[in-house]
């Protein structure tokens, strides 16, 4: 592969007019596409399949105008003196109803005076509001009209809120998400001590980004896609693609600094620190494309977009990053900053380096940082004991928001289950008498313990089939509520015995349930497909059996030591206000599988490119211990500055105004810091050390077997130095003196 990839980095370098036109002509027809094709995204989380699902689709054969899993809008109405019931104030409310009803998309909206919808203190009252479409298809048209319709209310001084699933729009990208962008230039330039070399991996991730993310809105126009993806398509696609790039950049700096020129330095570059890429790439798409395996399809779409950003970056840094390479040439270290020095990231030629004096502590005190790492990544992971798993509601909206504000009074005036009631479908084609089956279903679930209400049923046109809209005594994201959910569907099999009618439990409130138990039921599964495929691939990338057990050992210390710290901060509450979260409440439910997902593939990255050039060191004669420490050394610098930058751009979402974003932002953030700075830069080397010849074991007939990709990039060498020159140059010289000169066959392909 490093062949290969070598004639590619030196065919992109003498070919850079085509390639950089190629690629401009691939972002413009991208965004012409983007711009014409693309669609609204939703926010519907439902899950083929489930008891929920299932009584959706039976209600729009049977019952097309229920709309079970079309938009809703609750609009609560509050005073704090004269009740709502008395003369103008309540023609005002009468009057707003009426406005609301003839906003466009609205199917219907309840008059809270003949639905039992005011408080029994005349203080509160509430309209349920149905839309003819799902929420993500409602236009700001419609949204602005049902805003409007509250002015008549507020003239007579009445309070009014909104909640719902119609109210929110689709997410914007706000101005905080470049946060972590500009910290990425900050520790680019530090990094590289140069202007022009900071500059070209921020380039090429932004250039990664827009035709990741103009791929997904073009996606939009045919499938359903989750308002959420482009922004997790726009936050791994900025992190890893910026990082590839840094990478690969730093690779081509030293190689100018070894007296390559130009276009070797840029094959060698793409030969050695692309294969890395390559591999740490496949890791990242294997694990967001494997989210496809769950079977939920909102994961499905956030999956495959992100995986298809990623494999953007990697193509962009292979192929673009050399091209520009050849405009920059030897310029590439020119653009100095006042006080910094041009910095070659893999070695300063000099003493030893912050990055090798540690890996030397690391080895010598190699069985005390096995003992350290694992016991504070365990005590981070105890609050995971606690995860409770739910899906966003206004519950856990700002609370500075006409959401919340709502969800407050509607559970102040008439309990927290208005706020998420169920709906229970009953199905008499089978019973004698569907109206007796449905009324003795009606009393069945009303003396359930949890039920505060059960309103009277609606019949289909046909009679056969009916719905009942049962209020919990809980809120919709309480554990008690999903308890109620089972415990009517517990009661299916009674009722059919006695009835002949068959029941099922749908609405917003059970959707969410279904989904958060289909995720947590995946959560295994999926585990040991990613970790499986993930094990062979690093496998063949470091023919070893230990190194690929090491790996997969560290990330799960990673990843559970994240949960914990989720739990801490947006379950418990832990720093809450230091970093902005507005509320706690149950994690949502898709970020442990996505996290995993996610931070695998990261955590591979950094096992790759930390782990590939100790490989290289030991191929290339260094003793094991050695080649940990010098391996460590050229890559140190580089990782370290790669981390940082994936943390900030991750952080920066920390900032967002949506809880689904915000926590994926911080599991995200941490996960990288814990996986980077305790697992791979102080776990790794020790056990490493701790292993020594054995870490590179593998048994001769899966050696016969394998393929020999050659990932260190030793084919492009020539006649490797002896052990003991190899050890000298590298040790003394912070850096390789072995011949780098390519054979014949290779220098001139």
């Amino acid at each position: 592969m490093a062949t290969y990839l070598y004639r590619l980095g030196r065919t992109a370098y003498r070919r850079r007019r085509l390639v950089v036109a190629l690629w401009v002509v691939v972002l413009a027809l991208i965004g012409a596409g983007a711009a014409t094709l693309s669609g609204p995204t939703s926010d519907t989380f439902s899950i083929p399949g489930t008891e929920s699902q299932k009584a959706v689709d039976l209600l729009r054969e049977r019952m097309p105008g229920a709309g079970a899993d079309a938009a809703t809008a609750r609009v609560v109405f509050t005073v704090t003196d004269s009740p709502l019931t008395e003369g103008a104030r309540r023609q005002a409310v009468t009057d707003t109803v009426q406005r609301i009803t003839r906003a466009p998309q609205v199917a219907q909206a309840s008059d809270p005076f003949l639905r039992d919808g005011v408080s029994r203190d005349g203080r509160t009252a509430y309209t349920q509001v149905a839309y003819k479409v799902q929420p993500g298809e409602v236009t700001d048209e419609a949204r602005d009209s049902l805003f409007a319709a509250a002015t008549t209310a507020r003239d007579a001084g009445i309070g009014v809120e909104f909640g719902g699933t119609a109210v929110e729009g689709a997410p914007e990208q706000s101005a905080t998400e470049v946060i972590g962008l500009a910290v990425a230039a900050v520790v680019l330039v530090i990094t590289f001590g140069s202007l022009v070399a900071a500059g070209f991996p921020l380039l090429t991730a932004l250039l990664s980004v827009m035709i990741g993310i103009g791929c997904v809105q073009i996606a939009t126009g045919f499938i359903d896609i989750g308002s959420s993806t482009p922004t997790l398509a726009l936050m791994l696609g900025l992190a890893v693609g910026v990082d590839y790039a840094l990478f690969i950049t730093s690779r081509y700096r030293h190689e100018l600094s070894l007296g390559s020129d130009g276009e070797q330095a840029a094959g060698r570059a793409v030969g050695t620190a692309g294969s890395a890429v390559v591999f740490a790439g496949l890791t990242v798409i294997i694990a967001l494309a494997a989210l496809s395996v769950v079977g939920i399809p909102f994961l499905t779409s956030m999956g495959l977009a992100a995986a298809g950003t990623v494999a953007v970056a990697v193509l962009v840094a292979l192929t673009l990053l050399p091209a520009l390479f050849g405009f920059a040439g030897r310029r590439l270290t020119g653009g100095r900053i006042p006080g910094l020095r041009a910095r070659d990231p893999e070695g300063d030629g000099g003493g030893p380096t912050a990055g090798q004096r540690w890996a030397r502590l690391i080895v010598r005190r190699r069985g005390i940082a096995v003992a350290v790492s694992v016991l504070a990544l365990g005590l981070l992971a105890v609050p995971a004991a606690d995860l409770r798993l739910g899906l966003p509601t206004d519950a856990t909206a700002a609370p500075d928001s006409t959401q919340r504000r709502a969800y407050d009074q509607l559970t102040a005036g008439f309990g927290a289950g208005f706020n998420g009631p169920l709906l229970l479908v009953v199905d008499g084609t089978a019973s004698a008498d569907p109206h007796t089956a449905v009324d003795e279903v009606s009393r069945t679930i009303a003396g359930l313990p949890g039920v505060a209400a059960v309103t009277a049923p609606t019949f289909s046109p046909a009679g056969d089939t009916a719905t009942l809209s049962v209020t919990p005594a809980s809120g919709p994201s309480e554990a008690a509520t999903e308890d109620l959910v089972h415990t009517i569907r517990g009661q299916a099999a009674a009722i059919r015995a006695a009835t002949g009618a068959s029941t099922a439990i749908t609405g917003e409130t059970a959707i969410n349930i279904d989904v958060s138990e289909k995720l947590s039921d995946a959560l295994l599964p999926y585990l040991a497909v990613v970790v499986g495929l993930a094990f062979v691939l690093l496998v063949l990338v470091f023919r070893s059996v230990l190194v690929p057990l090491k790996a997969t050992a560290g990330f799960l210390l990673s990843v559970v030591a994240t949960f914990g710290a989720v739990v801490a901060v947006f379950q418990w509450g832990w720093l809450m206000d230091v970093l902005g979260v507005a509320t706690t409440g149950p994690i949502v439910s898709i970020l442990p599988i996505f996290l995993i997902g996610v931070l695998f593939g990261l955590a591979m990255d950094y096992e790759v490119f930390l782990v590939t050039r100790m490989r290289e060191e030991f191929v290339h004669g260094l003793g094991p211990d050695d080649a940990v420490v010098t391996g460590f050394r050229h890559g140190a610098r580089v990782v370290t500055a790669a981390a940082i930058i994936m943390i900030s751009v991750f952080a920066g979402f920390i900032l967002s105004d949506q809880a689904i974003i915000q926590s994926i932002g911080f599991a995200l953030a941490f996960g990288v810091l814990v996986d980077a700075f305790v697992v791979r830069m102080t776990l790794v080397p020790a056990v490493m050390s701790l292993a020594g010849r054995h870490a590179w074991w593998l048994p001769a007939w899966l050696d016969r077997l394998l393929p020999d990709i050659d990932v260190e990039g030793k084919k492009l060498l020539g006649p490797p130095a002896l052990p003991e020159q190899r050890a000298h140059a590298t040790m003394s010289a912070g850096g390789p003196t072995a011949p780098h000169d390519l054979p014949a066959t290779v220098r001139h392909p």
